[in-house]
Parts: structure tokens; C-alpha cells; sequence
């Protein structure tokens, strides 16, 4: 079996104060000391990467994933376990992080890269490269202190990509930049992937995670509760979110060996989901294009001031390819009563490509599911796209064009 590129063993990390600095002296000697508090952040972590895997790392504020990032890259210290990298590494944790502000941009490129080991003669190889990538224009000469984050966000990763790493970790840093230099950027960092570089990806935007990485890791509390299949781990990790007093979390496999999520206090419940086709036929195969109608049935149980029905499509990925709700949709149910059976039907053309899709629902009082969670279901409804009589194309929606051409004879 191949060594592993990283690997993490029973790691934890606790910050302490003493009641002196004699007191921590003597600790750092090996002389046992108590510490006056403790407060521990990271417990009992493990996890292993092989190379040219990408795993994202995903967890509520205080999870301690920025925690974790640092003990990787060696710029803290576990109070216990060891951390073992197999290549070099390459980091943006924090917007900015080594840059002097009082320095221009090429000179700060010189500075981080000569602190990342590079010799001036190899960063000289790349600084036109850094600086066309970046496209800072003029700025890239003139002293940080003066950028926006989105420039000094597109200078510190251009910088730290101009060498390809074994391994490449970004955390949340790149939700500064501007659309145009995302796209840029995960561009770069898919063709390290296909080069076998090994991501690990911090980010709350879960389009990004599912769309980079083939694995997730969830942290809660400083441990890994989570460690799988990106869609699964990311449904868990929204039902997480949304978990409030006396609601409840569950998972279970599917026959097609999917695992479902299931959140929510259980005072309204999706009882029955069904999508038919043009024939009213009820139907896994849909036409690109065909009219079909989401059927959904809803049992109150509890008295509720308010209902809303929501519902999501996403891809194989989990990715969302659209969702609405009848908050949005001005159809906000009031005062509904226990026992009530509620039937949506909502119709809409299936313009998506061909390809396999799932149907989420939620159930919830107001527009988002962070109030009052009745019941979110992931999974609810797996069906498939065809294309039976369309034209060939490419990608996930169907947006049928009209092209006209126009042809003027050439002038002499």
C-alpha cells in the first residue's frame, strides 16, 4: 500500500494559561505544571490522504478547522498526536498572510516565495508569470498596503500556485476574490488535480466542495463526526446546521446506495412525493424539455402557524441545479391544523440535460430552513433525463436557441 501524502493521527490541541510565566517555563521543561484553564479545540483527530485525492473540510464556525489547517502546515503545534506530510506544501490560509504591507506586490512575491524555499533565480523564472496571472495592471508595483483584499487575494494565490505543490490547501480566503478570478483560480487548481496534486479545500460554499473534491471531511466540536461521499457528508452537514432543540438528524442507505438525510422536529412530514410526465404517467425516465408535475403530499403534525413547501433539484454532484419556495412564490399556508393533508402540484418543462437528478424537500415556516425546520429530506426522489427528440448539446440545462446567420459578400 502506497504511504499516504498526509497523515493525521489521534491529533488534539488545547490552548492554556498559567498562573505565571514561571509556571509555563517549567512546563516547557517537562516539569508538570498545571495549566490555570485549558480549553481544548481539537480532540482525537485522524484521517489519512493519498495522493491526488481532494478532500474538502467543512464545519460551523469553531469547529476548529482553521486549528487543523495550521498544525498542517506547521505553523502551530499539536498538544498531542503526530501529523506526518509526504511532499511540499502549499497554503493560503488568511488573506494576505506573509505579505508586508509596506512592500509592492513583486516584492512581496520575492518575500513569501523565498519563505516557501524558492531561490531568487527560480522565483525570477516565475514572477511574469505571478504578475500576468494575478492581473493587478499597475498595482502590482505599487505597495500593498494600498489593494483591495480581492487584489491582495489575487496576488497571494497567484504566488503560491506559480510552483505546482504535492500538496495544495486553501481555506476560505478565496471567497474574497471577484467572480471572474474564482473561476481562474479553481481552473488552476483543477489542472494541479489532473497533474496529481493532492487539494484539501476549506470552504462553506458547497458548490465549490462538491465540485472539486471526490471526498469531505466534517468537523464539529473540534472532532470528525463525518469522513465520506461528498453529497451525503454535505446533506449531514446541512441538516446540522439547521438542528435545533428537540429536532433530530437521521441517515439511511438506498437501494441505489445513496444515503439519505433526514432533518427536522417532525411537525410536518412529506408523506408521499411522486413526478409524472406529459402522459401523467408516473415516470424515472423524463425527456429533456418534457412538461412534468412534482406531486407532493404533507401531513401536519402539529398545529402550525405558518407552512412552507420548498423544493430543490441537484445533479449526480448534489449540486443545486434550482430550488424555490412557496415563501417565495407568495403561497405562505397560515394557521394549519393538526392532522391537515396538504398535495402541491407543481409543474414545470424538465430543461436539464441528460443526466440523473435528485429532488430535495423542506418544510419550514418562513423562507429559509435556519428558523423553523419541520422536516428537510434530501433523496426524496431520484429520476434520470433523456434526450428523446432534441438536437444534440452539452451541459446540464437546456436552453434552446434560436442562431441566425447572416453572410456578406466580401468587399474588394
Amino acid at each position: 500500500m502506497m504511504q499516504p501524502v498526509l497523515q493525521v493521527s489521534n491529533v488534539g490541541k488545547a490552548y492554556r494559561q498559567y498562573s505565571s510565566e514561571l509556571a509555563r517555563v517549567l512546563n516547557w521543561f517537562g516539569l508538570s505544571t498545571k495549566p490555570a484553564t485549558e480549553t481544548w479545540v481539537l480532540r482525537n483527530v485522524s484521517f489519512a490522504i493519498a495522493a491526488g485525492q481532494a478532500v474538502g473540510i467543512v464545519g460551523q464556525n469553531g469547529a476548529g478547522k482553521s486549528t487543523l489547517l495550521k498544525l498542517i502546515t506547521g505553523t502551530q503545534r499539536p498538544t498531542e498526536g503526530t501529523i506526518s506530510v509526504n511532499g511540499r506544501i502549499a497554503a493560503i490560509l488568511e488573506l494576505g498572510m506573509g505579505f508586508n504591507p509596506e512592500f509592492t506586490g513583486r516584492q512581496n512575491v520575492y518575500h513569501s516565495a523565498g519563505l516557501m524555499g524558492f531561490s531568487k533565480s527560480e522565483i525570477d523564472s516565475v514572477v511574469l508569470a505571478v504578475e500576468e496571472f494575478a492581473e493587478v495592471g499597475d498595482y502590482f508595483d505599487q505597495i500593498v498596503g494600498t489593494y483591495s483584499s480581492g487584489m491582495q487575494m489575487r496576488v497571494a494565490f497567484s504566488v503560491v500556485t506559480a510552483f505546482r505543490p504535492e500538496i495544495l490547501i486553501v481555506d476560505e480566503a478565496l471567497s474574497v476574490g471577484d467572480t471572474y478570478f474564482q473561476h481562474k483560480s479553481f481552473n488552476r487548481i483543477r489542472e494541479f488535480q489532473e497533474k496529481g496534486t493532492t487539494l484539501l479545500l476549506v470552504s462553506h460554499d458547497r458548490s465549490a466542495i462538491q465540485g472539486l473534491c471526490d471526498r469531505v471531511i466534517l468537523l464539529d466540536k473540534g472532532s470528525v463526526i463525518k469522513d465520506g461521499e461528498p453529497e451525503a457528508v454535505m446533506d449531514y452537514y446541512n441538516a446540522l446546521i439547521a438542528d435545533k432543540e428537540n429536532s433530530r438528524v437521521q441517515t439511511r442507505q438506498l437501494e441505489n446506495g445513496k444515503t439519505q438525510t433526514i432533518s427536522g422536529t417532525g411537525e410536518a412530514q412529506v408523506v408521499e412525493l411522486i413526478l409524472t410526465n406529459a402522459k401523467k404517467e408516473v415516470a424515472e425516465l423524463i425527456g429533456v424539455g418534457e412538461e412534468v408535475t412534482l406531486s407532493v403530499k404533507v401531513k401536519a403534525e402539529n398545529n402550525l402557524p405558518k407552512l412552507v413547501l420548498g423544493y430543490m433539484i441537484k445533479d449526480r454532484l448534489g449540486q443545486t441545479m434550482y430550488g424555490t419556495n412557496t415563501w417565495h412564490t407568495g403561497q405562505v399556508i397560515s394557521d394549519v391544523s393538526k392532522g391537515s393533508i396538504l398535495t402541491y402540484n407543481i409543474k414545470f418543462l424538465m430543461n436539464l440535460g441528460p443526466g440523473t437528478y435528485s429532488i430535495s424537500t423542506a418544510l419550514v415556516s418562513t423562507d429559509t430552513h435556519l428558523d423553523n425546520n419541520y422536516e428537510w429530506r434530501d433523496l426524496a426522489h431520484v429520476f434520470t433525463v433523456i434526450n428523446v427528440d432534441k438536437t444534440h448539446f452539452g451541459g446540464s440545462a437546456w436552453l434552446d436557441p434560436y442562431i441566425e446567420v447572416k453572410l456578406q459578400d466580401s468587399i474588394l
